[in-house]
């Protein structure tokens, strides 16, 4: 039992690490966990007064100016990463805990054997 939990133990790790590689050179992407948000439909303007009017268009400017800056997509981008990487982190945590316990297993086996 001890040998199968070390087994399954490398599995995992081994499984995260090849994971994380495709995912970071690009083979593969990352799990969506966040998705950006669509473009919002801006009303035309009729039957709105003329403040209302110049602020939807201030509105407009300022958001397309950040976008230009800084997309959403690459936000997005970004979280999905660190989500992966914290999941990573607990698969190969994980991973190790189980061959650590098939380890102590064997170990035990052995002591109570000679």
């Amino acid at each position: 039992m001890g040998y199968i939990l070390i087994l399954a133990g490398l599995a995992i790790i081994v499984f995260a690490v090849f994971q994380s590689y495709n995912i970071y050179t690009g083979k593969s992407s990352a799990p969506l966990v966040f998705q950006a948000p669509s473009a919002q439909n801006v009303s035309s303007g009729a039957g709105l007064d003329i403040e209302q009017q110049i602020q939807n268009q201030i509105d407009q400017s300022v958001q397309k100016q950040l976008n230009q800056i800084l997309p959403p997509a690459a936000i997005t981008k970004t979280f999905n990463l660190v989500s992966w990487s914290f999941l990573a982190f607990i698969l190969i945590f994980a991973g190790g805990t189980i061959s650590g316990i098939g380890v102590k297993l064997i170990v035990s086996e052995k002591r109570s054997l000679s």
